[in-house]
């Protein structure tokens, strides 16, 4: 069912008007739009972004959307090298009041009960789960839903630490910052629900494969498992 409601999804385009961008770390920036009345999707789903204000090669992407549905805006974050892609550079060139589009929201990454979760983010593998962690907030977690992020970053910039730091203060979501993969796979190991819990894994392929491949290899069953790959940050 939910493939058939991406496909409408993804025919469904909004224009979405550029408010800002700032760098949330090297090399990475959030970018800002206004969030239509109509528009909504599910905490963790990502949308198909086109550049319009000009014509580039490959002008749509797909980005994580980073916040929440109950936040009045529409955010994305994406790393920028120093000799960036055709659109990315057409993104850090938008100016106030610029439009780009947005196809969707699509995709099944989201929580879908009230089971206990692992959120398993690598680098830039973050942005859904500012999305899930802002959602449960704003709700008040109100099955008081056992939540457990792990963030794994080598680099240690930690994207929206401040933001996940606070909710995790005033929240029963737990918080753990890492910088290696065999931490990582301690941490896992570590989590109270291990055979009836939920696991969600997001950031580059090589992350999510491998962490894949250690949950399975550890009996977690497939249908516990969800990943999403993120490709173009």
């Amino acid at each position: 069912m939910s493939f058939f409601q991406d496909m409408i999804s993804v025919f469904k385009k909004k224009e979405l008007l550029f408010l800002e961008s700032y760098k949330e770390s090297e090399g990475v920036y959030s970018f800002l739009f206004e969030k239509e009345k109509d528009l909504t999707w599910k905490a963790g789903q990502h949308g198909l972004f086109t550049i319009t204000n000009k014509k580039i090669k490959n002008p749509t992407r797909p980005f994580s959307v980073a916040s929440a549905p109950t936040e009045n805006i529409v955010k994305i974050t994406m790393g920028i090298s120093a000799d960036p892609s055709d659109f990315k550079k057409a993104m850090l060139e938008l100016k106030e009041g610029k439009n780009i589009s947005m196809s969707g929201p699509v995709g099944s990454f989201h929580l879908n009960d009230n089971s206990p979760s692992l959120l398993i983010a690598g680098g830039i593998g973050i942005t859904p789960f500012r999305s899930i962690i802002k959602q449960l907030e704003a709700e008040g977690n109100r099955d008081k839903q056992q939540i457990q992020l792990l963030y794994m970053d080598s680099k240690k910039s930690y994207l929206y630490k401040d933001e996940l730091d606070e909710i995790a203060e005033n929240t029963s979501i737990s918080v753990t910052y890492l910088d290696s993969r065999d931490d990582l796979y301690q941490e896992i190991d570590k989590f109270t629900y291990q055979y009836n819990g939920k696991y969600y894994i997001a950031g580059p392929k090589s992350m999510v494969d491998s962490v894949n491949a250690y949950l399975k290899n550890n009996d977690i069953p497939k249908r516990n498992i969800k990943r999403d790959v993120l490709i173009g940050y």
